[in-house]
């Protein structure tokens, strides 16, 4: 199922309109300015990203190998002290951060303070991302916006409207990315992933999907998850690794569906989960070059993919997967960009898997060159948010519903 996409960045433009727009309601303007010429549009935004992948690739030919490796690791400690999170930052020098609940303090200005912290270069400043799903899964906790729990039977204004609030939040508290998307699908109610699926069937799913994408997409870079589908294997990813005899022709006409429709809308970040599809790969879709191809090759990702964490791959208690550096250096060589860690983790985890990445790469055993492909969409990505000033535009009239 061939799509075509847009090339990152995929904020820019969008960004800059959506500047344009509140500035001109702050000086009191009562019109709306007519839209850009469509063919124009896209000759900016061409040209935009041209640049910033140009300036990407300069900046990663001269990194050192460590600082290549370093650029595509999103890493976590548990602190809400922003002198902690700034060193830790500092001195390891990773390309990105998790916000989790341990890091979440009281207030939004507080929240602030930490992302701040944790922006070393604010021309290069880190990915921060956050699981802000809304209702079951919400690390903000004033976000009041609906959540999939009520917004899966709801029309696709309800839900562009809702996540259009919630990436306002999440874009305020200085946060560029957000792990918040559920494209999952399944109507069974008993499944852990059912409250949080955006759809129940795929169609409604992918009208679901598309609306959350094109609704905080202007805010923050949105995340899909979890690829290739929670809903067709049972069971729960952060215990064991979910499995599903389903057919690669079954999934592409069903659970594919609203990943597709989010990569059409312009999510730029796709995480895979550690999910087996074995009619495709015995080996989890986070540690399977044959899905990440899929995604490529057939529904036209062409942004930035991420592991789900890392950690929950030892949780399964699986023996092939209780190394955290191999897997990390497996998940690289399948084909993420960034390799995401929380669980088991700890101030000197980073560092581990940093060195691990260095190793495989100075032995063969991941090519140079994906190291180097990761570094630059994730270099790319973290100038946009530059580019931008990512967090300074205001929520303006996104005020949570009561």
């Amino acid at each position: 199922m061939p799509s075509v996409r847009r090339a990152l960045p995929v904020f820019a433009v969008s960004a800059v309109l959506t500047g344009a727009v509140l500035a001109g309601a702050a000086a009191g303007a009562t019109t709306t300015p007519a839209p850009p010429d469509e063919a124009g549009g896209v000759r900016v935004q061409a040209a935009a990203a041209e640049g910033l992948a140009a300036e990407a690739s300069a900046r990663v030919a001269a990194m050192t190998l460590r600082e290549r490796a370093a650029s595509i690791v999103m890493g976590h400690i548990p602190t809400t002290d922003p002198a902690t999170l700034r060193d830790y930052m500092a001195g390891t020098g990773i390309g990105g951060f998790i916000l989790m609940g341990g890091n979440i303090p009281p207030t939004e200005a507080e929240l602030r303070a930490q992302t701040a912290a944790l922006t070393i270069d604010p021309a290069l400043p880190p990915l921060i991302g956050i699981d802000q799903e809304g209702g079951d899964v919400s690390r903000l906790p004033w976000d009041d916006f609906p959540s999939s729990v009520t917004l899966k039977a709801s029309d696709a204004a309800a839900v562009q409207s809702a996540f259009a609030g919630r990436g306002a939040l999440v874009q305020r508290a200085g946060i560029g990315v957000n792990f918040g998307i559920v494209a999952d699908v399944t109507d069974d109610r008993s499944m852990f992933i059912y409250r949080r699926a955006l759809g129940t069937t795929p169609d409604a799913g992918a009208v679901n999907v598309a609306a959350a994408v094109t609704g905080e997409g202007a805010q923050t870079g949105s995340t899909l998850k979890h690829f290739p589908g929670h809903g067709a294997a049972p069971g729960d990813s952060h215990r064991g690794i979910p499995s599903t005899g389903m057919t690669k022709d079954e999934w592409a006409a069903g659970d594919a569906l609203p990943f597709a429709a989010g990569i059409d809308a312009g999510a730029p970040l796709l995480m895979f989960g550690h999910l087996s599809y074995t009619s495709v790969d015995a080996a989890p879709a986070s540690l399977s070059a044959a899905w990440h191809a899929i995604a490529r090759d057939e529904l036209g990702f062409d942004g930035i993919s991420i592991t789900d964490d890392l950690g929950m791959l030892e949780a399964s208690g699986i023996d092939a997967y209780a190394d955290p550096v191999a897997n990390a250096v497996a998940a690289l060589a399948a084909g993420n960009d960034v390799l995401l860690a929380i669980m088991f983790t700890d101030a000197g985890s980073a560092g581990r898997i940093v060195d691990g990445v260095v190793a495989a790469v100075e032995s063969g055993a991941v090519p140079a060159a994906r190291l180097d492909e990761a570094a630059v969409r994730v270099t790319q990505l973290r100038l946009d948010l530059a580019a931008q000033g990512r967090g300074l535009v205001p929520c303006g009239d996104c005020v949570p519903a009561g």
